[in-house]
């Protein structure tokens, strides 16, 4: 019975922190609209506030690990949920600019520590073959709390001050995981014997050939410095590699620009309405959530090598349709931003924006994204990105920025407008208007892609990251993989329309179709298969190949 509360214990502190993540990225499209209007912000503030939350996160990527590893998993994630709190508190009751700067940072803060200490805190507890299942769950958590978001974003758009109410709601998730985690023990790996651990009903760590061969090759946990990460000792090098490898190419394949022209292709295939993007959003994201499911139901059966190398193919292959499609039907670009200082400036922007529809986070999440990253980044992270330098391009050329939390700022204001009365369809004499069954093919592989991603990079990532790296050093070891995370999120989307001006849209597709080849190689010559195998059992593997 213990054993079976720890399991779902564990499993709700997984998704609660997916989903605050997940919420966190997607809320602030909505909140802007609002924020623009009530502190007349320039579109230099609004990247500003959007950008706040990733340099939160870069700086709990940098520190974070140290906190994991020195203090524990568990009293990371319980002050990571203070912190994320305080923040929370700090936006809904914010009457500056600069509160809401600082709100946003510490909040970003807090996802990005929690990201990292939840992954590795619920594969340390759980069994070998529930481990893909459970940290899987995270990302789940992501995509779920993305649309969550969308949801609160149009159920408060017609609120005055609603977006006191879209930061606040967030304090109510967080507050049920602090307390899920306050039941759950300390980490099984900071405790001697394993064997005791079994016995005890802890948590089922092993099957009985495993525990014989615990007792008669005990795991000794060993101690690392950060700098081991880059030397011999233990094959770390190669395990840093893997590391680096999966959340460069979880980021170079392309996923944040992709999903930047979404409402572009649902506007070509007739989606004409502007209300209609909000649908079309919400439907990304259900399929994101579905396809998130596949991978937690096959991540313990296939194993993560056969997702993340299936789902690199998949994401190349359609990726590739979408730039040869577009060279026959090209898209056209819309700009995003449109300052609202004017105090009698309408609540909604007029251009037509994208669609936020990213998670991980980035990175997962994002920093999926963040984000989103999470993605996913965090987990899934597929993040915030286009800082100024992508509003600065705009005098002179358009932008599609591209991150779930800069994209589309106007989601929700689309359907007021829409009731004051539209204008007709905004792309109705566009020249691809009449390529219907291209921009069919070009809609259905915009959803293979995200679908593969979601399958394999959004939730695979974090999983192996969490499993690779010895428990010593498994905290600095995560957060330094996911420092890079973010920062090449913040590469591809400030390089994002230099890369159009040099090779076009359809030749960047086709270099992310590319990407998505070489990381597919890249994972069959160097990423190992490690489901159905504990923790010790991937380091002593690691450590005796070389």
């Amino acid at each position: 019975g213990r054993a079976l509360l720890i399991l779902l214990l564990s499993a709700t502190v997984s998704l609660l922190g997916g989903l605050i993540f997940g919420y966190e990225l997607g809320i602030i499209s909505g909140a802007l609209l609002q924020l623009q209007i009530d502190f007349h912000l320039s579109c230099f503030k609004q990247e500003v506030l959007v950008s706040a939350l990733l340099i939160g996160a870069l700086l709990a990527s940098l520190v974070g690990g140290i906190l994991i590893d020195h203090h524990g998993r568990r009293r990371a994630i319980l002050v990571s949920s203070l912190v994320l709190l305080v923040g929370s508190l700090i936006l809904t009751l914010a009457r500056s600019f600069i509160g809401l700067v600082i709100g946003r940072m510490t909040v970003g803060f807090a996802i990005s520590v929690s990201s990292m200490a939840c992954c590795i805190y619920v594969s340390e507890m759980v069994a070998a073959h529930q481990r893909g299942l459970l940290v899987s769950l995270y990302e789940a958590g992501i995509t779920v709390g993305i649309l969550l978001s969308y949801a609160l974003n149009y159920i408060f758009a017609d609120v005055d001050e609603g977006w006191r109410y879209m930061f606040g709601l967030a304090i109510a998730p967080t507050a049920m995981q602090f307390l899920s985690i306050l039941f759950l023990p300390v980490n099984p790996v900071k405790l001697s014997s394993w064997d005791s651990d079994c016995q005890k009903g802890l948590i089922q760590l092993q099957n009985t050939e495993d525990r014989e061969t615990a007792k008669q090759e005990p795991y000794k946990e060993k101690h690392y410095s950060f700098l081991d990460l880059f030397r011999t000792r233990d094959n770390m090098r190669r395990r840093t590699l893997v590391g680096l490898g999966l959340v460069l190419f979880q980021q170079f394949t392309g996923q944040p620009n992709v999903l930047g022209y979404a409402s572009k292709i649902f506007h070509s295939v007739g989606f004409q309405s502007n209300s209609s993007a909000i649908l079309a959003s919400v439907g990304l994201g259900v399929i994101k959530v579905v396809a998130t499911l596949i991978a937690m139901a096959f991540a313990d059966k296939a194993g993560r090598r056969v997702l993340l190398m299936a789902g690199c193919v998949v994401m190349a292959i359609s990726v590739a349709t979408i730039g040869l499609t577009s060279c026959i039907a090209p898209l056209a670009m819309a700009r995003d931003c449109k300052a609202a200082a004017d105090p009698n400036a309408s609540h909604s922007l007029t251009q037509h924006p994208l669609m936020p529809v990213s998670s991980q986070p980035a990175v997962s999440p994002i920093l999926p994204a963040l984000g989103a990253g999470k993605s996913q980044a965090g987990p899934g992270f597929a993040a915030t990105r286009s800082l100024t330098k992508a509003f600065a391009s705009t005098q002179s050329r358009e932008v599609v920025p591209d991150s779930s939390l800069t994209q589309k700022r106007v989601l929700i204001g689309q359907a007021k407008e829409e009731t004051v009365g539209s204008t007709g369809p905004p792309f109705g004499g566009a020249p691809w208007a009449e390529h219907t069954v291209l921009n069919w093919i070009t809609l259905l592989s915009m959803m293979a892609f995200v679908s593969a991603f979601s399958i394999g990079f959004g939730p695979m990532t974090w999983l192996v990251l969490s499993e690779i790296y010895p428990a010593g050093i498994r905290g600095r070891a995560f957060a330094f993989c996911n420092s890079f995370n973010w920062a090449a999120n913040l590469l591809i989307s400030l390089s994002f329309l230099d890369l159009i001006d040099a090779i076009g849209f359809s030749g960047m597709f086709l270099l992310y179709g590319l990407m998505g080849v070489m990381a597919a190689i890249f994972i069959y010559l160097f990423v190992p298969e490690t489901k159905g195998q504990s923790l010790e059992e991937i380091d002593q593997q690691f450590s005796r190949k070389r």
